[in-house]
């Protein structure tokens, strides 16, 4: 990173814990099984452009992402490589797609007919909705007509067809398996198959070979993040985490039985202690429901107290520590860690979330 760092809170990401997870994945696809990179909400936290060069270095095929904006952020930095939106495209935007050689999501007959007085050369992926209740196409009536509209169309160019799954990291396969019949059902309306096939999130790719067809999306778990508890357990590799958060302490003081703590002064001091203040808080997405959590020092964890401020967080002591020692909230100290999935149960979320908290303030700094 060039910009100097003033304020001593960042957080490192390991490219190359990113690279081993692809790789790792790629030792159990069948060959020749393309993987998708998703770098969508700047590559979950991580940073999308540093990682979809790591992704494409370690051997990813394309890239996936979300947005329009999203898509263009990759190209202006230079990528070349396929990108697919497996988003919604306004109409507005499908002119610069064509520009910039980007990959659209085609999900209902009215968007594409929305197209038809274009004329604008476009490669397009057919997204089925197979359960998800999202965006794509349900019945063999509409896809049809979608196949006939398109067929008719020689600047559109169909070179994908994929669905999402909704319970593929549940233990509970019911529903999953419903989407796998739906999805082929679909897929049976096509006359000519399209040349990239893939149905596989996280999940599916880790857990159900079946399910691998030519191409598999990676995403939450190319950052080293099970999907959920229970595919963590089932996992074919150890996954290696690419994140961890860090900052210093910022100051320290020592306060007497009865002194209150933050805001509301919903902490009271039940001996003399020793404070430290940490320059972190919910504007960096350690949010306030987070206030029961600890944060690693000299490898021991030490409490947050107090309301977790804006900018700023309190931390009990269990001694005096010299201002500057390094702090770290999320990662490896000496011989403790904390995991961002015990964030996501305190804050009754899912890890994919927490990661997407993180705000643009925190610098990331990556590590090769």
């Amino acid at each position: 990173m060039s910009q100097k760092l003033y304020r001593p809170t960042f957080i490192k990401v390991n490219l190359q814990a990113i690279q081993n997870n692809i790789k790792r994945l790629m030792e159990i696809l069948p060959e020749h099984t393309a993987v998708i990179a998703v770098v969508k909400a700047n590559g979950y936290g991580h940073g999308d452009i540093e990682v979809a060069q790591a992704a494409l270095k370690a051997g990813a095929n394309l890239l996936a992402v979300a947005t329009p904006e999203e898509a263009l952020h990759l190209r202006e930095a230079g990528i070349e490589a396929e990108i697919l939106l497996i988003g919604t495209s306004p109409l507005s935007f499908l002119e610069e797609a064509s520009k910039q050689n980007i990959t659209l999501t085609a999900y209902s007959y009215e968007w594409l007919l929305a197209t038809k007085d274009l004329q604008i050369p476009l490669k397009l992926h057919i997204k089925i909705d197979s359960g998800m209740g999202r965006i794509g196409f349900t019945e063999v009536t509409e896809l049809q007509q979608a196949l006939a509209f398109i067929s008719k169309r020689d600047w559109l160019q169909i070179t994908g067809v994929f669905t999402h799954f909704a319970t593929a990291d549940e233990e509970e396969q019911t529903l999953f398996r419903k989407q796998v019949s739906r999805f082929e059902q679909l897929l049976n309306v096509f006359e000519q198959r399209p040349a990239m096939v893939h149905t596989s999130n996280s999940a599916a790719a880790l857990l159900y070979p079946d399910q691998h067809w030519n191409a598999v999306r990676f995403g939450i778990s190319m950052y080293g993040i099970a999907p959920s508890s229970w595919v963590n357990g089932e996992l074919p590799f150890p996954l290696e985490k690419a994140l961890s958060l860090h900052t210093e302490v910022a100051h320290v003081k020592k306060v007497t039985k009865g002194s209150t703590i933050g805001y509301g002064a919903t902490y009271v001091a039940p001996t003399n202690e020793w404070i430290a203040t940490i320059p972190i808080g919910y504007a960096d997405g350690l949010l306030r429901k987070l206030h029961n959590q600890s944060v690693l020092i000299k490898g021991k964890k030490m409490p947050i107290v107090g309301k977790i401020c804006m900018d700023q967080c309190m931390i009990r002591l269990d001694e005096k520590i010299e201002v500057g020692e390094k702090v770290t909230l999320l990662g490896l100290q000496e011989n403790e860690e904390i995991l961002i999935e015990e964030w996501a149960e305190a804050l009754e979320t899912i890890p994919y979330e927490v990661c997407c908290t993180f705000s643009n303030r925190i610098p990331r700094i990556y590590s090769k």
